[in-house]
């Protein structure tokens, strides 16, 4: 194995399906490119689909998952993490990957990005950040982010850390650097 990627992503069932079929292209090519995935571990929306395509191809899925939720675990994950709290969670979801990628979602798969970011910024992890940009998801998060460059709220070289992909391909090729 490469390494191991943690993905963020939506857990809900009523986005367009356009999402769960990006989602879905992304960890089937990262499992054959040798990576692991690490997510929420979920049968709930695009946790759900990605699960189903790790399951599909082989490939290795470690399911972060708080106590709260055990009723939507899925079941065939390669391995299972318990947490008590989503703040557990997030720590967990990091823990021994090389990167972490943010498919489309909604406030959680946020909370994620920017959790992430600031552990970054400030080196309590050191490993890489993206998010698929599909059809410009993320356009509105990026032009936030550089107008905080701007007002000099954050510094370029943070800006930086945090990789913006517009494809799957383009995700893939960054990883790979």
């Amino acid at each position: 194995m490469k390494g191991k990627i943690a993905v963020f992503c939506s857990a809900s069932f009523e986005i367009d399906p356009k999402y769960n079929k990006v989602a879905r292209e992304f960890v089937r090519a990262a499992s054959l490119c040798g990576y692991g995935i690490v997510s929420g571990g979920t049968i709930k929306g695009t946790m759900g689909e990605i699960s189903d395509e790790l399951v599909a191809v082989g490939g290795y899925h470690r399911g972060v998952i708080p106590r709260f939720m055990k009723e939507y675990v899925y079941p065939d994950l390669t391995e299972v993490i318990w947490t008590d709290t989503m703040a557990e969670r997030k720590i967990l979801l990091r823990e021994g990957t090389t990167a972490v990628v943010a498919l489309p979602g909604g406030i959680g798969t946020l909370d994620e990005i920017m959790d992430t970011f600031a552990c970054i910024h400030l080196k309590q992890y050191d490993g890489r950040i993206f998010v698929l940009n599909h059809e410009g998801f993320y356009e509105p998060l990026r032009n936030l982010l550089q107008h905080y460059v701007d007002e000099k709220m954050l510094s370029q070289q943070t800006m930086d850390k945090i990789g913006f992909a517009d494809t799957t391909e383009q995700l893939l090729e960054m990883l790979q650097k």
